[in-house]
């Protein structure tokens, strides 16, 4: 059983593919806990907004096997993977943190996500594993956020419910 960080996206129809992903989490592995959801511009490409927020679960599968089922569950929330690989998506989901796990592997994993030096990302796990070390910086999850450039930046927070 391994202990996973997952980061959670969508700009399109995104409160409907949150919760549908936070749905199929709780379907296949149980007990989900996850952050608040909050607005952030795109990165990387001019697109809308995106509503982004962190999941923690613990996992029968490991990294490779999580990976594929996660692209499976965004398939099926018609993500499309024919385009750019920075674009608009239905659902975007990528495991951060595996245990204290350093790989890579197919399907762009990699532990810990590289994107855990962007506010969307980092907000939202700090926020449900603040203590959560880090196996790279040695720093807690609550300590990055804290010296974070975007720490004092206001995010608007959006309802699960709304």
């Amino acid at each position: 059983m391994g202990h996973a960080l997952l980061s959670l996206g969508s700009n399109v129809d995104p409160l409907r593919h949150l919760q549908a992903a936070a749905d199929a989490l709780r379907a296949r592995f149980g007990e989900v806990r996850l952050s608040s959801i909050h607005r952030y511009p795109a990165v990387g490409f001019a697109g809308g907004d995106f509503l982004n927020a962190a999941a923690v679960i613990d996992s029968d599968l490991d990294p490779q096997a999580l990976n594929d089922w996660l692209h499976a569950l965004e398939d099926a929330h018609g993500r499309d993977r024919s385009g750019p690989r920075f674009g608009d998506r239905t659902l975007d989901i990528d495991i951060v943190y595996y245990d204290d796990r350093v790989m890579e592997g197919e399907g762009h994993l990699q532990l810990p996500r590289p994107e855990i030096r962007h506010a969307f990302v980092l907000k939202p796990l700090a926020e449900i594993a603040p203590c959560f070390i880090d196996p790279v910086q040695r720093e807690s999850l609550a300590a990055l956020w804290a010296l974070h450039p975007d720490h004092d930046t206001q995010f608007e927070r959006v309802d699960w419910n709304a």
